[in-house]
């Protein structure tokens, strides 16, 4: 854990005059989020909640708390009294069986948004295209990490407005956005997305079902394009120590 990653507020311990402890515990995810997305918090490796706080120079509640909402958006695992792990790298193998799944359930769910979407959720598809576009400015892996997690979000109320439960809840099991935004840090990958993102959105917002399902469709197979080069490249480094 590198201790500058840290507000200097964290260093000097316990919560400062005025500020609660749901706005500390912001923090400490902030900070472990951008050690997880810079890889600085290693793939497999485990964490606990005593020694973080120690590290964090934080009590063990705003730890907790981050923790907490870390595992609920797939970043890390708990595991029965042994604190938490930080799931492995995603597999190539893992990431083209994850890119098929999404391509049969993504463009049906955005087919079934353009023909069932209340007007509010496609007010609130544009909102996080909104906030997307703030976040693309910022830099560093906080930023770029943060990016990811709204990246999901936009895919799970496309399929939330879909109303097909069975789908959403396939997709929000896969944590896809999480595996891939962990595996490099690249400022292109948001910017192509955020084009792609307003196709998708133009097309429900339009009420037009083709349109909707062939802009998911693309986004999705152009996402994987650029995933996948980051594959080959490891693999053209090193071709034995890749797993399949």
């Amino acid at each position: 854990m590198d201790d500058d990653a840290m507000p200097a507020r964290g260093r000097r311990g316990g919560t400062p005059p005025g500020r609660s402890g749901g706005r500390l515990a912001d923090e400490v995810y902030d900070t472990l989020l951008g050690q997880l997305m810079s890889l600085r918090i290693e793939p497999g490796s485990r964490v606990t909640i005593d020694v973080l706080a120690r590290e964090l120079g934080v009590s063990q509640t705003p730890i907790r708390d981050a923790l907490n909402r870390m595992e609920a958006e797939g970043l890390v695992v708990r595991v029965p009294n042994a604190g938490y792990r930080i799931p492995p790298q995603i597999t190539r193998h893992r990431f083209e069986d994850m890119l098929e799944v999404r391509l049969l359930l993504e463009p049906a769910a955005a087919r079934r948004s353009a023909e069932r979407a209340s007007l509010a959720q496609v007010a609130g598809l544009r909102r996080m295209l909104a906030e997307m576009a703030e976040l693309e400015e910022g830099s560093g892996p906080t930023a770029y990490g943060a990016f990811g997690l709204r990246d999901a979000a936009f895919h799970d109320l496309v399929a939330l407005s879909a109303e097909n439960q069975v789908i959403r809840e396939a997709l929000a099991r896969l944590h896809s956005h999480v595996h891939l935004f962990r595996l490099h840090h690249d400022s292109q990958v948001t910017h192509l997305a955020m084009a792609e993102h307003e196709d998708v959105v133009a097309a429900i917002a339009a009420r037009d079902p083709d349109a909707a399902a062939y802009a998911m469709r693309r986004h999705i197979l152009r996402s994987g394009e650029r995933f996948r080069r980051l594959f080959d490249e490891v693999e053209d480094a090193d071709p034995v120590g890749v797993e399949a």
